[in-house]
């Protein structure tokens, strides 16, 4: 929407996405994903099928908007 509307016209980008930036953000999510779940299942103490479920959930979620926002991230950052 409108915060890839305004990060275009200050980075002065044709696209919004390339490759290197999809690819910087499943990097970047998969990482901040993996440290936040460890946080969660040690200090929780679930057990392994209920943490495999919310692990999986969570990843399904989470990967749309990390990459959305690390390419904002990444577009401004190359401008």
């Amino acid at each position: 929407g409108i915060i890839s509307h305004i990060c275009l016209s200050i980075s002065a980008n044709f696209d919004a996405f390339g490759f290197y930036g999809l690819l910087f953000a499943m990097f970047s999510i998969v990482c901040l994903g993996s440290s936040v779940w460890g946080h969660h299942m040690f200090t929780v103490g679930l057990d392994v099928k209920t943490a495999v479920f919310f692990s999986s959930v969570t990843m399904i979620i989470g990967v749309p908007t990390g990459i959305k926002v690390f390419t904002w991230l990444y577009m401004l950052l190359n401008s």
